[in-house]
């Protein structure tokens, strides 16, 4: 992959982060839910973006470091690795869609973690371009630097007050 590749692939990522956005944005989002239910009842907010990026972003998490902590450059790290960098795909894309309108920044509905979002759409294809020129050490830092990311996200998520945290503590 040359430089050209590189910037049409990095815009091209940008371009669809920014649709994405628009598009929840604008479609209300999928955090909020419509509908009366009991008090303390939150299974009903669990939405299908929510579960598509619950159950990638655990899939990515333990998949982690069978890839870190095993043999690099074989088959398997490469298959392992191509499932891993498509869970962050899946994991990023389902987060645009993940939000509480009137809430967030300025009210967007976005909070700070979503810059994960963006940062993670752009990474993974360096980190791609980085493997594809030999570029060995930096796709080794920022593959794991995409890892400890998600365990920093994924620990933000179980705050109390949000919707994993109040799953788990309610």
């Amino acid at each position: 992959m040359d430089k050209r590749t590189l910037v049409i692939t990095v815009m091209i990522t940008i371009a669809m982060t920014v649709l994405m956005t628009m598009l929840s944005t604008f479609g209300g989002g999928f955090a909020s839910s419509s509908g009366q239910h009991a008090p303390g009842d939150i299974t009903h907010k669990l939405t299908g973006p929510i579960l598509l990026h619950l159950a990638t972003a655990l899939s990515a998490a333990i998949l982690g470091p069978f890839i870190l902590f095993r043999r690099k450059g074989d088959k398997t790290h490469k298959m392992l690795g191509r499932i891993w960098a498509a869970l962050m795909i899946f994991t990023a894309i389902s987060s645009a869609f993940i939000r509480a309108p009137g809430a967030g920044i300025a009210g967007s509905g976005f909070s700070y973690i979503h810059i994960f979002t963006v940062w993670t759409l752009i990474s993974i294809p360096l980190g791609i371009w980085a493997i594809r020129r030999k570029k060995t050490r930096m796709h080794r830092g920022i593959m794991a630097g995409l890892y400890v990311g998600l365990l920093i996200a994924g620990g933000f998520t179980l705050v109390p007050g949000r919707l994993l945290g109040n799953l788990l503590f309610a």
